[in-house]
């Protein structure tokens, strides 16, 4: 043991961790402060896992457009726990994401982005979007037909932005289409470029933290006054402030612990996204979805009418980035109650509902073709009738069936037609199919004659 004492003191004198670190982990912080606080250090937790696990899946993962995708089948079906290590860095991003989302909650409810910690909530605006960001641009590195086709997508959506929508989408995709080199370029905005502003400004958040301290809880009738509240801030901690450790952080640690401990628990039950198998520049069936925290803006454009859509590209984003960076200076002081400020809290209940419902439409997709719809089942035919089972198997092999719903089988993209019969005539139904819609291709030259027939007659059997 006095070997070791000895051994500590000399690194400790020459390296002055005691020094450094004391004054940080002993700091006083106002008491209160409660299991509401911990999301923000969760949101740590997260990153230092997602780090970990980030740099064990590069030790096997090959940023080559030829081999990603062999190589993540590799780490997927053959490394020791690597699927458990995909899941783990999967749902850590997740994970991340949401408990990053209510640390900003929090803090926009309780207003504890007024003075003197603007520059606090602004850091914090810019490690939201980034995560985000981290999000997005590792679902190409899975180099399967989803993730590459989502990017194409995204990048289809950059192009539309007046003006820089071009060098937008080249700047995303490294070149007009995307290939090798987008490959190679998601993965240095994933492990390089994004990562490092992510550490920058969260340096930054945590020394503005120190600086400032951490906000007290909010109290009915405490206003934030700039010119007296530094004093009284450092007053009361002099009087009522307690060490951040262990009195306070003993908080962050069991939540942190837990969180991480979720998360291993989803990697090892519920595992990794599958993959859907090599992009295919020949398909034209492919029908990309994002990651569950993107599904709320996928659904916000797949619902806009397409004229406003090039507009709201460039003025939605913009504004609600505007309006979180204005945020601290256009209320930086006053009452920091929810109570006291119930538009606040309406406001952000109202987000969260918006940003929910966008996303189980999202989950459910209605407005696009669902194009693993197994062909219709006996029960769902209600005949024996030799032409109405051919209609029915045209219907389905001509790709009806992506848009058109029949009892409980097939998409949502069109009208539902279990009981076509009930509102359209045969004439009806061979128009709209030889014609087409505003929405629905014209079938006309596709079909013979005999086949329109025959898919007229099971549709008239639809009663």
């Amino acid at each position: 043991m006095k070997v070791l004492k000895k051994i500590w003191h000399w690194i400790d004198d020459r390296s002055g961790f005691t020094e450094i670190f004391t004054p940080l982990i002993r700091h006083p912080v106002p008491p209160g402060s409660k299991w509401s606080y911990v999301f923000g250090s969760a949101t740590l937790f997260c990153l230092v896992l997602q780090v970990i696990t980030g740099v064990a899946l590069s030790l096997l993962y090959q940023p080559s457009s030829s081999e990603a995708y062999q190589s993540l089948q590799f780490i997927t079906d053959k490394a020791a726990f690597g699927n458990i290590l995909r899941g783990v860095h999967y749902f850590g991003a997740s994970m991340m994401i949401i408990m990053v989302s209510i640390h900003m909650m929090r803090v926009y409810i309780t207003a504890a982005y007024k003075y003197p910690r603007e520059m606090t909530w602004i850091s914090g605006v810019i490690l939201f979007f980034m995560t985000i960001a981290m999000g997005f641009t590792g679902q190409l590195l899975r180099w399967d037909s989803n993730g590459v086709w989502s990017s194409v997508v995204a990048a289809e959506q950059l192009g539309r932005i007046p003006f820089i929508g071009k060098w937008a989408a080249r700047l995303l995709l490294g070149g007009d289409t995307i290939g090798g080199h987008s490959l190679s370029r998601f993965y240095s905005y994933h492990v390089f470029i994004i990562p490092a502003i992510i550490f920058l400004f969260v340096g930054y958040h945590l020394l503005l933290v120190i600086r400032n301290g951490i906000s007290e809880p909010a109290k009915v009738g405490r206003l934030v006054d700039p010119k007296t509240y530094r004093a009284w801030y450092k007053q009361m901690l002099v009087e009522k402030g307690i060490p951040f450790w262990p009195y306070a952080a003993w908080r962050d640690v069991i939540f942190g612990a837990l969180t991480m401990i979720t998360i291993i628990l989803l990697a090892i039950f519920i595992g990794p996204p599958a993959l859907t198998g090599p992009p295919d520049p020949a398909a034209v069936h492919a029908n990309p979805s994002p990651d569950w925290y993107m599904l709320s803006i996928f659904s916000l454009f797949a619902l806009m009418p397409p004229r406003i859509e090039s507009y709201m590209i460039i003025i939605g984003p913009g504004l609600t980035i505007l309006i979180l960076l204005a945020l601290p200076f256009v209320s930086n002081k006053g009452e920091r109650h929810p109570i006291r400020r119930p538009w606040a809290v309406f406001g952000s209940v109202c987000v969260v509902v918006f940003v929910f419902s966008l996303f189980l439409l999202g989950e459910r997709s209605p407005w696009s073709p669902k194009f693993d719809v197994k062909p219709l089942k006996a029960s769902n035919i209600h005949s024996a009738d030799t032409t109405i089972i051919q209609g029915a198997a045209l219907f389905y092999k001509k790709g009806c069936l992506y848009c058109h719903k029949i009892n409980d089988q097939g998409g949502l993209k069109g009208p539902e037609l279990t009981d076509a019969a009930l509102r359209l005539s045969s004439g009806d139904m061979t128009n709209r199919i030889v014609n087409g819609g505003s929405d629905m291709p014209a079938y006309g030259g596709i079909l013979s004659k005999k086949e329109l027939a025959t898919i007229v007659i099971f549709l008239k059997s639809r009663k």
